[in-house]
Protein backbone atom coordinates (compact mmCIF):
# COMPACT_ATOMS: atom_id res chain seq x y z
CA UNK A 1 0.00 0.00 0.00
CA UNK A 2 1.69 3.11 -1.52
CA UNK A 3 2.55 5.50 1.53
CA UNK A 4 5.17 7.91 2.48
CA UNK A 5 6.42 10.19 5.64
CA UNK A 6 5.58 13.89 6.00
CA UNK A 7 8.60 14.92 5.51
CA UNK A 8 8.78 13.77 2.57
CA UNK A 9 5.30 15.34 1.78
CA UNK A 10 6.45 18.82 3.02
CA UNK A 11 9.43 18.83 0.99
CA UNK A 12 7.57 18.05 -2.27
CA UNK A 13 5.13 20.67 -1.72
CA UNK A 14 8.11 23.42 -0.98
CA UNK A 15 9.51 22.37 -4.29
CA UNK A 16 6.33 22.72 -5.94
CA UNK A 17 5.68 26.47 -4.40
CA UNK A 18 9.29 27.52 -5.49
CA UNK A 19 8.29 29.65 -7.89
CA UNK A 20 11.86 31.09 -8.59
CA UNK A 21 12.91 28.07 -10.33
CA UNK A 22 11.41 26.81 -13.95
CA UNK A 23 8.38 25.05 -14.53
CA UNK A 24 10.28 21.54 -15.51
CA UNK A 25 12.69 21.59 -12.69
CA UNK A 26 9.86 22.07 -10.48
CA UNK A 27 8.27 19.17 -12.28
CA UNK A 28 11.23 17.00 -11.89
CA UNK A 29 11.65 18.20 -8.13
CA UNK A 30 8.89 17.06 -7.36
CA UNK A 31 8.04 13.99 -9.04
CA UNK A 32 11.08 13.01 -7.32
CA UNK A 33 9.94 13.74 -3.62
CA UNK A 34 6.58 12.73 -3.88
CA UNK A 35 5.61 8.86 -4.57
CA UNK A 36 2.80 9.20 -7.62
CA UNK A 37 0.41 7.41 -5.79
CA UNK A 38 -0.59 7.34 -2.11
CA UNK A 39 -3.08 5.74 -0.07
CA UNK A 40 -1.82 6.88 3.53
CA UNK A 41 0.93 8.94 5.21
CA UNK A 42 3.29 6.66 7.73
CA UNK A 43 2.92 9.37 11.02
CA UNK A 44 2.33 9.18 14.86
CA UNK A 45 0.76 12.63 14.38
CA UNK A 46 -2.99 12.42 15.70
CA UNK A 47 -4.33 13.20 11.76
CA UNK A 48 -6.44 11.85 9.70
CA UNK A 49 -7.98 12.66 6.09
CA UNK A 50 -11.43 12.64 5.44
CA UNK A 51 -12.30 12.45 2.01
CA UNK A 52 -15.74 12.35 -0.04
CA UNK A 53 -15.75 10.86 -3.80
CA UNK A 54 -18.79 11.86 -6.47
CA UNK A 55 -20.12 14.90 -5.49
CA UNK A 56 -21.93 17.42 -5.20
CA UNK A 57 -25.01 16.26 -4.36
CA UNK A 58 -27.68 18.88 -4.55
CA UNK A 59 -28.84 18.02 -1.10
CA UNK A 60 -26.55 15.84 0.68
CA UNK A 61 -23.38 17.93 0.40
CA UNK A 62 -24.74 21.21 2.09
CA UNK A 63 -25.80 18.98 5.18
CA UNK A 64 -22.52 17.45 5.61
CA UNK A 65 -20.93 21.02 5.03
CA UNK A 66 -23.25 21.70 7.35
CA UNK A 67 -21.93 19.10 9.64
CA UNK A 68 -18.11 19.49 9.07
CA UNK A 69 -18.83 23.78 9.83
CA UNK A 70 -20.57 22.96 13.59
CA UNK A 71 -17.80 20.82 14.29
CA UNK A 72 -14.88 23.29 12.56
CA UNK A 73 -13.74 20.34 11.30
CA UNK A 74 -12.17 20.12 7.44
CA UNK A 75 -11.95 17.64 4.27
CA UNK A 76 -11.20 16.79 0.81
CA UNK A 77 -14.03 16.57 -1.58
CA UNK A 78 -12.76 14.59 -4.93
CA UNK A 79 -15.61 15.61 -7.37
CA UNK A 80 -16.70 15.01 -10.87
CA UNK A 81 -16.33 17.51 -13.21
CA UNK A 82 -19.88 17.75 -15.08
CA UNK A 83 -21.63 17.51 -11.45
CA UNK A 84 -19.59 20.49 -10.60
CA UNK A 85 -20.85 22.54 -13.31
CA UNK A 86 -24.24 21.84 -12.36
CA UNK A 87 -23.96 23.02 -8.79
CA UNK A 88 -21.25 25.55 -9.21
CA UNK A 89 -22.42 27.40 -5.82
CA UNK A 90 -21.62 24.32 -3.83
CA UNK A 91 -18.16 24.12 -5.00
CA UNK A 92 -18.14 27.70 -3.97
CA UNK A 93 -19.41 26.94 -0.69
CA UNK A 94 -16.70 24.00 -0.36
CA UNK A 95 -14.07 26.23 -0.95
CA UNK A 96 -15.32 29.07 1.07
CA UNK A 97 -16.11 26.89 4.27
CA UNK A 98 -12.20 25.93 3.97
CA UNK A 99 -12.73 22.17 2.51
CA UNK A 100 -10.26 20.84 -0.39
CA UNK A 101 -11.55 20.40 -3.79
CA UNK A 102 -9.96 17.36 -5.60
CA UNK A 103 -10.10 15.91 -8.77
CA UNK A 104 -12.41 12.82 -10.04
CA UNK A 105 -12.89 13.17 -13.56
CA UNK A 106 -15.42 14.63 -15.86
CA UNK A 107 -17.72 11.97 -16.02
CA UNK A 108 -16.56 9.15 -14.09
CA UNK A 109 -15.43 6.49 -16.51
CA UNK A 110 -13.24 3.18 -15.89
CA UNK A 111 -9.84 5.31 -16.65
CA UNK A 112 -7.64 2.27 -16.32
CA UNK A 113 -8.71 0.74 -20.18
CA UNK A 114 -8.55 3.95 -22.26
CA UNK A 115 -6.45 5.59 -23.80
CA UNK A 116 -4.05 8.45 -22.43
CA UNK A 117 -5.92 11.30 -24.34
CA UNK A 118 -8.88 10.57 -23.38
CA UNK A 119 -7.74 10.43 -19.96
CA UNK A 120 -6.03 13.48 -19.92
CA UNK A 121 -9.26 15.36 -21.16
CA UNK A 122 -11.12 14.06 -18.28
CA UNK A 123 -8.29 15.03 -15.78
CA UNK A 124 -8.23 18.35 -17.55
CA UNK A 125 -11.82 19.52 -17.70
CA UNK A 126 -12.53 19.10 -14.27
CA UNK A 127 -9.21 21.11 -13.62
CA UNK A 128 -10.29 23.71 -15.44
CA UNK A 129 -14.04 23.75 -13.92
CA UNK A 130 -13.05 23.65 -10.53
CA UNK A 131 -10.07 26.70 -11.70
CA UNK A 132 -12.63 28.68 -13.32
CA UNK A 133 -15.34 28.37 -10.15
CA UNK A 134 -13.25 28.09 -6.97
CA UNK A 135 -10.10 30.31 -8.34
CA UNK A 136 -7.64 27.06 -8.16
CA UNK A 137 -7.18 23.60 -9.21
CA UNK A 138 -7.35 20.53 -7.87
CA UNK A 139 -4.14 19.45 -6.71
CA UNK A 140 -4.78 15.81 -6.17
CA UNK A 141 -6.31 13.31 -8.41
CA UNK A 142 -8.54 10.20 -7.33
CA UNK A 143 -9.73 8.34 -10.20
CA UNK A 144 -12.65 6.82 -10.19
CA UNK A 145 -13.09 2.59 -8.59
CA UNK A 146 -9.16 3.43 -7.54
CA UNK A 147 -8.70 2.20 -11.40
CA UNK A 148 -5.76 3.78 -12.24
CA UNK A 149 -2.51 2.00 -13.77
CA UNK A 150 0.73 2.56 -12.59
CA UNK A 151 2.11 3.98 -15.49
CA UNK A 152 -1.15 6.26 -15.87
CA UNK A 153 -0.57 7.55 -11.87
CA UNK A 154 3.26 8.27 -13.09
CA UNK A 155 2.33 9.97 -16.32
CA UNK A 156 -0.32 12.46 -14.53
CA UNK A 157 2.73 13.15 -12.11
CA UNK A 158 4.78 13.99 -14.81
CA UNK A 159 2.79 15.92 -16.92
CA UNK A 160 0.33 17.29 -14.78
CA UNK A 161 2.60 17.91 -10.95
CA UNK A 162 -0.47 16.33 -9.47
CA UNK A 163 -0.06 12.66 -7.36
CA UNK A 164 -2.77 10.13 -7.35
CA UNK A 165 -4.45 9.96 -4.03
CA UNK A 166 -6.40 6.58 -2.73
CA UNK A 167 -7.33 5.38 0.48
CA UNK A 168 -6.55 3.33 3.17
CA UNK A 169 -9.82 3.05 4.92
CA UNK A 170 -12.97 1.98 2.89
CA UNK A 171 -16.33 1.22 4.79
CA UNK A 172 -17.87 0.58 1.27
CA UNK A 173 -21.06 2.86 1.78
CA UNK A 174 -21.73 2.55 -1.81
CA UNK A 175 -23.15 -0.90 -0.75
CA UNK A 176 -25.55 0.80 1.47
CA UNK A 177 -25.05 -0.84 4.53
CA UNK A 178 -26.23 1.29 6.88
CA UNK A 179 -25.45 4.39 8.75
CA UNK A 180 -24.30 2.50 11.79
CA UNK A 181 -22.17 0.07 9.89
CA UNK A 182 -20.22 2.75 8.00
CA UNK A 183 -19.68 4.81 11.15
CA UNK A 184 -18.30 1.29 12.61
CA UNK A 185 -16.33 0.46 9.83
CA UNK A 186 -14.79 4.07 9.33
CA UNK A 187 -13.78 3.74 13.52
CA UNK A 188 -12.33 0.32 13.78
CA UNK A 189 -10.03 1.13 11.04
CA UNK A 190 -8.80 4.63 11.24
CA UNK A 191 -5.51 5.21 11.91
CA UNK A 192 -3.30 8.01 12.34
CA UNK A 193 -2.07 9.07 8.79
CA UNK A 194 -4.95 7.16 7.43
CA UNK A 195 -6.70 8.53 4.57
CA UNK A 196 -10.80 7.68 4.52
CA UNK A 197 -12.52 7.03 1.49
CA UNK A 198 -16.47 7.96 1.74
CA UNK A 199 -19.09 9.22 -0.74
CA UNK A 200 -21.45 12.55 -0.27
CA UNK A 201 -24.04 11.32 -2.25
CA UNK A 202 -25.78 8.41 -0.45
CA UNK A 203 -27.93 9.10 2.63
CA UNK A 204 -26.19 6.66 4.74
CA UNK A 205 -22.74 8.37 4.89
CA UNK A 206 -24.49 11.58 5.94
CA UNK A 207 -26.09 9.90 8.60
CA UNK A 208 -23.18 8.21 9.98
CA UNK A 209 -20.96 11.26 10.09
CA UNK A 210 -21.74 13.17 13.62
CA UNK A 211 -20.82 9.78 15.51
CA UNK A 212 -18.18 9.09 13.03
CA UNK A 213 -16.99 12.90 13.34
CA UNK A 214 -17.44 12.98 17.22
CA UNK A 215 -15.73 9.74 18.28
CA UNK A 216 -12.79 10.23 16.00
CA UNK A 217 -12.55 13.38 18.01
CA UNK A 218 -12.86 11.94 20.92
CA UNK A 219 -10.24 9.66 20.31
CA UNK A 220 -7.87 12.99 19.84
CA UNK A 221 -8.08 12.42 15.93
CA UNK A 222 -8.00 16.12 13.86
CA UNK A 223 -10.28 15.36 10.97
CA UNK A 224 -8.19 17.46 8.25
CA UNK A 225 -8.03 17.74 4.27
CA UNK A 226 -5.62 15.88 2.30
CA UNK A 227 -2.93 18.43 1.68
CA UNK A 228 -2.91 18.73 5.66
CA UNK A 229 -2.52 15.26 6.10
CA UNK A 230 0.62 15.55 3.68
CA UNK A 231 1.75 18.64 5.20
CA UNK A 232 1.54 20.76 2.46
CA UNK A 233 -0.18 24.52 2.85
CA UNK A 234 -3.76 25.37 3.13
CA UNK A 235 -4.97 24.48 -0.43
CA UNK A 236 -6.87 28.11 -0.52
CA UNK A 237 -3.76 29.62 0.50
CA UNK A 238 -1.38 27.93 -1.98
CA UNK A 239 0.52 30.01 -4.77
CA UNK A 240 0.67 27.82 -7.71
CA UNK A 241 0.02 27.96 -11.18
CA UNK A 242 -3.38 25.92 -13.15
CA UNK A 243 -1.70 22.45 -13.68
CA UNK A 244 -2.19 22.92 -17.72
Amino acid sequence: MPSFTRRTALSGALCALALGLPAQTRAAQRTKAMPDSISAVRTQAPIVALTFDDGPHPSLTPALLDLLRARQMRATFYVIGERAVRWPHLIRRIHDEGHEIGNHSWTHPNLAGLDDQTVMTEIDRTADAVFRIAGRPPVTFRPPYGAFTGRQSRTLLETRRVPTVLWSVDPSDWRKPGAEVVAQRILDRTRPGAIILTHDIHPGTIAAMPRTLDTLKARGLQVATVSQLLGWPVWQNRRFRKAV
